[in-house]
């Protein structure tokens, strides 16, 4: 008989572990921006001291474009990492290593400013990027695995709303009032240190992953015990029989390199389809919305653009939750391209405010509108789904090289647009967000002709509707050809 009590208490632990890492990545994405007056400053005084002369422009334009960036450059090298430690250490067991980086990274920042190093932000940015690029390969990996089948896209959201949430956080804490001011900028960037102690005591209360037990340890009767545990039932065998399925097909296919992954025309479809659709959530331009969210309020003629930018966080939030509620109902392929689209009409409307702003004084408010309908609609679907999809496309042989290929490209689209968005934005004005637009269109026609849908499905019936269409058309697969094999 289901005990519902202890399933949820063991299975929302283990979850609620591993998010920590998310919220972690969420925290370190959002927290740079609050404070770029203060640091900017802490910048050109420590350059005054050493050098006897204030910095010059591009100088310091640059020492802050890299502070930004170098934590993206830390994701691409942690991302690409996740396959060595997971394979070797296990799941859980490389969320707790990793807080060791969140530790050094924490005092690199928050002594920066004692020691009057400017380099050492920028050390400590790399690190606690490095630390981050591992999570977001660590955290949808456990928990597709110890969630049960039917909870899996529900619980897989939850990776994304660690990362709003911790993107919250920091736009709170990085208020002048809180601690986005002269005196506690180093805190404000330290504060890394806290959730890592807290996951590394929960953590160990956290049983391994089932998969990597059975399959990667062949331990048939741990993984049995913890999913009595996850589960709280004594009947775990349809779990066990998936699983043991799963295995077998993995007898048949060993562990598979990057390389190999790149080669094989049975993996081509899925890769091809979990790399388009980490471009999609990168490339949508939300990162440009959340990067320069001030000062796109600003221009708007807003006149507490700060309060706004947690407005829109607030809104980022609430339709993760909303998402989390509709995932396992509504699906992840009509929910992703549902967002594409919003996100595309609502780039459009944002086009038009910005550019009719001098002309028409309220348009400001339809701006502010546009940017929290972009925000929910991203939230509905391409936040949340890319992450927790990539581990449903692949089974246990290919999927620690799938999910680092996929956090590679994740975390590279999130560079480019880091560094690029300025420049274009200064080229081409209010106009920028239509080659956003663009994208979110072709994004669409691509998830319609090309995603499969993989709710309430096993990992093994997943991966052999690949196996199959690969084999019968490797030409025509559409979606409805996966699902109707």
């Amino acid at each position: 008989p289901s005990n519902p009590k202890q399933i949820t208490f063991h299975l929302l632990l283990s979850v609620g572990a591993a998010v920590i890492g998310s919220l972690q990545f969420g925290y370190n994405t959002g927290v740079i921006n609050a404070p770029q007056k203060v640091i900017e400053g802490f910048i050109n005084n420590t350059w005054s001291e050493r050098y006897q002369e204030p910095i010059s422009k591009s100088s310091l334009t640059a020492i802050w474009s890299i502070t930004v960036a170098i934590f993206s450059i830390g994701g691409i090298f942690g991302s690409f990492s996740v396959g060595l430690f997971v394979n070797r250490f296990g799941r859980r067991n490389s969320m707790l290593l990793a807080n060791v980086l969140a530790f050094i990274a924490a005092a690199l920042m928050g002594f920066s400013k004692m020691t009057r190093s400017w380099e050492m932000l920028i050390a400590g940015r790399f690190v606690v990027g490095l630390y981050s690029g591992l999570s977001t390969g660590f955290v949808p990996m456990y928990v597709g695995e110890v969630s049960p089948t039917s909870l899996r896209g529900a619980l897989g959201t939850l990776h994304q709303l660690g990362i709003v949430i911790g993107i919250l956080i920091a736009q709170v804490f990085g208020l002048e009032s809180v601690m986005g001011n002269a005196e506690l900028w180093p805190l404000l960037l330290g504060f890394t240190f806290i959730p890592a102690v807290i996951q590394c005591v929960l953590l160990p209360l956290c049983p391994k992953s089932p998969r990597f037990l059975l399959i990667n340890k062949n331990e048939e009767n741990k993984a049995k015990a913890v999913l009595k545990k996850l589960r709280g039932t004594s009947d775990v065998s349809a779990d066990m029989q998936e699983m043991k399925e799963e295995s077998r097909q993995m007898m048949r296919e060993k562990k598979v390199t990057i390389l190999e992954l790149f080669r094989s025309h049975l993996y081509r479809q899925p890769l091809l389809i979990a790399v388009i659709l980490q471009l999609s959530q990168q490339l949508s331009g939300i990162n440009a919305v959340f990067y320069f969210s001030t000062r796109i309020f600003e221009k708007a003629g807003v006149e507490q653009p700060v309060y706004a930018t947690i407005g829109a966080g607030v809104v980022n939030t609430a339709f993760t939750v909303v998402s989390l509620f509709v995932v396992e109902r509504a699906g992840r392929r009509s929910l992703h391209m549902t967002g594409l689209l919003g996100m595309a009409a609502s780039a459009v409307l944002m086009t038009i405010a910005t550019a009719l702003l001098e002309q028409l004084k309220w348009m400001s408010y339809l701006s502010i509108v546009a940017i929290f309908a972009f925000v929910a609609f991203f939230e509905i679907g391409p936040g949340p789904i890319p992450w927790f999809i990539v581990a449903e496309l692949f089974s246990q042989g290919p999927r620690p090289s799938a999910i680092a290929v996929a956090g590679f490209t994740n975390w590279t689209a999130n560079f480019i647009v880091g560094m690029c968005f300025q420049y274009v934005e200064e080229l081409c004005g209010p106009y920028v967000f239509i080659i956003f637009t663009v994208l979110l269109l072709l994004f669409f026609i691509f998830t319609y002709f090309k995603v499969p849908e993989t709710k309430g499905r096993t990992f093994d019936e997943i991966a052999s509707c690949f196996r199959h269409t690969s084999a019968t058309v490797r030409g025509s697969s559409t979606p409805e050809s996966i699902l109707h094999p």
